[in-house]
């Protein structure tokens, strides 16, 4: 019996942790359960919330500093809604990034130069 109590009580809270939070009626306590949303972002967020609600994920981005695409998926995908919508990527390709990026754009640079250079060479012949 005492196991059942304890396998039931352990499915309750998984499955809380893994409930949606609405950005416009959650608590602070409630906030600060997504993970990604620390203590300075739920505070941020309360103080937002009192100049209005939020409209959509892109008046989040617009009025929280530090929430862009990136950050919107990654807060949607631990359970954070605003108005009950999950956040939907705009399509950006997301950039580059590392060593192959560096590499990649020098490897641009250079074939510029030598188109430069050969244009030249064709001019002054």
């Amino acid at each position: 019996m005492f196991k059942k109590i304890i396998a039931i009580t352990l499915a309750f809270f998984a499955a809380a942790a893994f409930a949606s939070v609405d950005i416009n009626k959650a608590n602070l306590a409630e906030l600060e359960g997504v993970k990604g949303v620390g203590t300075v972002t739920a505070g941020k967020i309360m103080e937002e919330r009192k100049k209005g609600s939020f409209k959509d994920w892109a008046d989040v981005q617009q009025r929280m500093h530090g929430i862009k695409d990136a950050r919107a998926t990654k807060l949607s995908n631990n359970g954070l809604t605003v108005n009950g919508e999950a956040y939907k990527s705009t399509g950006d390709a997301p950039k580059a990034s590392g060593k192959g990026s560096k590499k990649a754009a020098f490897q641009a640079a250079d074939k510029a130069s030598d188109a430069k250079a050969s244009k030249k060479k064709a001019v002054a012949q």
